[in-house]
């Protein structure tokens, strides 16, 4: 198996994760308690473990792992508190998170074409583990649209 790949793909499993993770961060205080916050915070740690297993992962191959950069989470923390601001109905935010979602689903089918045949099986496991993490987070989002 080509380890550059691993690495590769391990990074962008990490990023994703760490971008759902900071996204989560960002949105929980603003949104109340009950059985949506309950099931984001599932989602919250959900998000965590794969984070972890991804930077464990990197570690033990010997690579360091890239996080999302300083850039990218200003533009993100913004984009969130702007939509917040303007519309901070549980309706609203679950649109949010679908959107950002869908838009990990169709990355992470992506890299599994581009790297299944020369990352490591462990490797394409985690990231179909974070493929169908996604695809159930929207398919439970639906239900607050």
């Amino acid at each position: 198996m080509d380890r550059n790949a691993d690495a590769q793909l391990l990074n962008f499993i990490y990023q994703n994760a760490q971008m759902g993770v900071e996204s989560l961060e960002e949105i929980l205080p603003m949104v109340e308690a009950g059985k949506f916050k309950e099931g984001l915070q599932a989602q919250l740690r959900e998000y965590r473990q794969i984070h972890d297993e991804a930077g464990k992962q990197l570690n033990k191959a010997g690579y360091d792992e890239k996080g999302i950069n300083a850039m990218q989470k200003i533009m993100t923390y913004l984009m969130i508190d702007v939509k917040m601001m303007v519309d901070s109905s549980v309706s609203h935010v679950a649109q949010m998170l679908i959107q950002g979602s869908n838009m990990g689903i169709i990355d992470a089918q992506k890299r599994i074409h581009e790297y299944e045949s020369q990352a490591d099986k462990e490797v394409i496991k985690l990231m179909k583990h974070l493929q169908e993490f996604e695809e159930k987070n929207v398919e439970r989002l639906k239900a607050y649209l």
